[in-house]
């Protein structure tokens, strides 16, 4: 598209954002709007929508920023076209959601602002997306969803939960993608989880699952899951990853199971022959919340590229933690832990400036340490986290 095109969407875009609440608006006008004029269209979504509503403005916003990036915007709605196989839509169902949400963001411009000219630009910009979505998913050959059974649920704290599946096929992904996942009990609600393992040819898969308050799949899944349960799992999404021929030296920032992307990035770097220098900090509220330190003992261990630093925000544990015998302080090839918020801490090191950064946890958690890496010095450009997860 040509820079008059991209300015027009965004324009009326902004006066969207600008307005209090207005992207939680947009979404539910889309929606109202979409399954008004296409009431099958309906049944492809969860009877609860607030995160779908959150979903869909952080890939709105995430497309609208990059229109002049090609190179990041077409790969981005490709992956994307891919994972929509899981829902059975069709190239009709791209042009409702099209015309939905170009009547949605009418709605909030008003007349005066919304031209024939502006009509024309979100008319371009809508077929861009639909036609790259759709290309990519007709053109994909691999299974449109995976089924995967439960073979193994491990408590680590009592919101923790660690849980393998044996897959019905293997699927490819890179180290640090994640995945939409449908577990029975919550049907057509999918969520996103990471591996916290590589791709691998036996099709074993793990992930790392917290609770989160009011939060309806997450608990189900710490609360219900058994062995033998079966998973819908969707095509691999997202852009973090270490190329093998990497050069840059690496900053990775995880908190709570946020180290998971992070771990398998490890994993499978750890079965490389060379690697550049990565220093991994992994945060959590309490120390108990660094539930994964053998592991990455294991490998700052068995690996001289790696240093890891724990760090917690408190230094004791809650009431609720039943405390071991012998509590362990230390691991071996593990710096010391510090106490302090992780973005506040990272950020005390230094610029980074000689490092690639990917910052993986919550949003809040990702904004926050984003913003003290880039006042520390740190370029914006350096650092990634995905826009949906």
């Amino acid at each position: 598209m040509d820079s008059r095109t991209v300015a027009l969407i965004r324009t009326t875009f902004k006066a969207v954002a600008a307005e209090d609440g207005g992207p939680e608006k947009l979404a539910r006008s889309f929606y109202a709007i979409l399954f008004t004029d296409y009431p099958h269209v309906r049944d492809f979504f969860p009877a609860a929508m607030d995160s779908q509503r959150d979903r869909l403005v952080k890939a709105i916003s995430y497309a609208l920023d990059r229109l002049e990036e090609p190179d990041k915007l077409l790969p981005f709605l490709a992956q994307l076209g891919r994972d929509h196989r899981k829902y059975g839509v069709q190239p009709a169902h791209y042009a409702a959601v099209a015309t939905a949400l170009k009547n949605a963001v009418k709605v909030f411009a008003g007349t005066e602002m919304w031209t024939d000219e502006v009509d024309r630009a979100w008319d371009e910009g809508l077929q861009i997306i639909s036609d790259t979505m759709i290309g990519a998913a007709e053109k994909e050959t691999t299974p449109s969803v995976w089924t995967g059974t439960v073979i193994e649920r491990r408590e680590v704290l009592r919101n923790l939960v660690v849980v393998r599946l044996q897959l019905d096929q293997p699927m490819r992904y890179a180290a640090g993608q994640y995945l939409s996942v449908q577990v029975p009990s919550r049907p057509r609600m999918w969520r996103y989880l990471s591996p916290a393992v590589p791709a691998n040819a036996n099709g074993e898969i793990e992930f790392h699952v917290r609770s989160v308050l009011g939060g309806w799949v997450s608990s189900a899944i710490v609360g219900q899951t058994v062995v033998g349960d079966q998973w819908l799992l969707g095509s691999p999404l997202g852009g973090l990853g270490v190329p093998r021929n990497a050069k840059r030296k690496m900053l990775m920032v995880g908190c709570g199971t946020g180290i998971a992307p992070l771990r398998a990035q490890l994993m499978s770097m750890a079965m490389r022959r060379t690697n550049p220098k990565v220093h991994l900090f992994v945060g959590g509220h309490h120390p108990c919340d660094l539930y994964d330190l053998e592991t990455l003992s294991k490998l700052a261990m068995a690996n001289r590229w790696l240093t890891v630093t724990p760090v917690s925000e408190h230094d004791e544990n809650p009431w609720w933690y039943p405390e071991p015998e012998e509590p362990r302080t230390t691991w071996p090839g593990l710096e010391p832990r510090v106490t302090g918020q992780i973005g506040k801490v990272v950020a005390s090191f230094g610029a980074w400036s000689d490092r690639d950064v990917q910052i993986v946890g919550s949003p809040s958690m990702v904004q926050t340490t984003k913003f003290r890496l880039m006042a520390a010095g740190t370029l914006a450009k350096n650092i990634r986290h995905d826009p949906l997860y």
